[in-house]
């Protein structure tokens, strides 16, 4: 062999170990990643008669973190998440009030199974279109689901929803109190176990894959990656935990109604991304802090404006922070690093 073709081997072998290397570094937890699950701990007991809204944080987080999914790391644009967050919602509604099944774990599940299937069911159809066309099509898709529902009010309540719904305590053991401090609790648990599956997803081959594809699918095309295959697969994973925080949002608030397929729905996940920052994963919980606690602010201060406060927040947003809120951090982050070195 030519003294060329071993220094040529040697140079891909290194190449691949430090491939390797950087992608076990990927999946290595960082110190800083602590910091989100600190605050909620401290949310906890800073802040004792705030945790029903606390919960909702948490759970409009899962919902976000659920978009960044596919919007983030796949590139799959849609306006109609909401559609899988409703199933979810009334997977556990249907399920305690038409059939008396109140416990909260396996109905997690239950919902997590329907709203997979139909993300799955939609996604084999829909991702075969892009742009334009799939932003449509995933938008009917909700609104079908919620006529559906209205059609069949014999069923779902139509739009008065099923109010006063009740769950067995969490594990058979934790009851719940007049302040939700037990449901902040069970969805800090349940953001912790999906946001671990979601980050093991992200940096696996799978989810590096699935970066090709929102960079370059006609790239991924051409080398034999299984496009279409995939993106169904990460569509129905994100359904399926966009299914999970809608039974969190039923069980938490002990009523579902139609409105939870509605197109605000859809629009505010993805203003919370777009102001925590795509493709990062905390982004999600910035983004959703971010809006509910302007959101809070913003209807006490004026009832019927509130809504102004956020679209002015949105467009400072796209104008100065286009990576988001993390974005900022980052850079700040990176820039004092830069001045430590030098």
């Amino acid at each position: 062999m030519a003294a060329s073709d071993t220094t040529a081997l040697i140079d891909r072998g290194q190449a691949r170990e430090r491939a390797a290397d950087f992608l076990l570094r990927r999946h290595r937890f960082r110190p800083a990643e602590a910091l989100p699950w600190l605050i909620a701990v401290a949310a906890f007991f800073v802040f004792p008669d705030r945790m029903t809204f606390g919960s909702q944080v948490l759970i409009m987080a899962m919902f976000a973190l659920s978009l960044d999914l596919i919007l983030g790391y796949a590139g799959i644009v849609t306006l109609g998440h909401a559609a899988f967050f409703g199933v979810g919602a009334y997977t556990v509604g249907l399920g305690a009030a038409r059939l008396g099944w109140t416990e909260p774990i396996s109905g997690l599940f239950a919902a997590a199974i329907a709203a997979g299937i139909a993300g799955f069911i939609t996604g084999w159809f829909l991702l075969r279109y892009r742009g334009l066309t799939l932003l449509m099509l995933t938008l009917a898709t909700a609104i079908m689901l919620q006529e559906t529902g209205n059609l069949r009010s014999d069923i779902s309540g139509g739009y008065d929803g099923l109010p006063g719904l009740s769950f067995k305590p969490v594990l058979g053991m934790f009851d719940y109190d007049l302040y939700g401090h037990t449901y902040y609790l069970y969805v800090l648990a349940v953001l912790a176990v999906v946001f671990y599956f979601v980050r093991r997803i992200v940096y696996s081959p799978f989810g590096q894959a699935l970066t090709g594809i929102r960079e370059n699918v006609r790239r991924m095309h051409a080398i034999g990656s299984p496009v279409h295959r995939r993106l169904v697969t990460v569509y129905s994973i994100a359904a399926a935990v966009a299914g999970v925080a809608g039974a969190l949002f039923t069980q938490t608030n002990a009523y579902v109604t139609l409105t939870v397929f509605d197109f605000d729905n859809s629009a505010k996940v993805m203003v919370m991304l777009i102001l925590g920052g795509t493709g990062r994963l905390y982004g999600a919980f910035v983004g959703a802090a971010v809006y509910m606690v302007l959101e809070d602010y913003f209807s006490k201060l004026s009832p019927t404006f509130w809504q102004f406060g956020i679209g002015l927040m949105l467009v400072l947003a796209v104008l100065f922070a286009r990576r988001g809120v993390l974005g900022v951090f980052e850079n700040i982050a990176a820039r004092l690093a830069g001045g430590k070195k030098s």
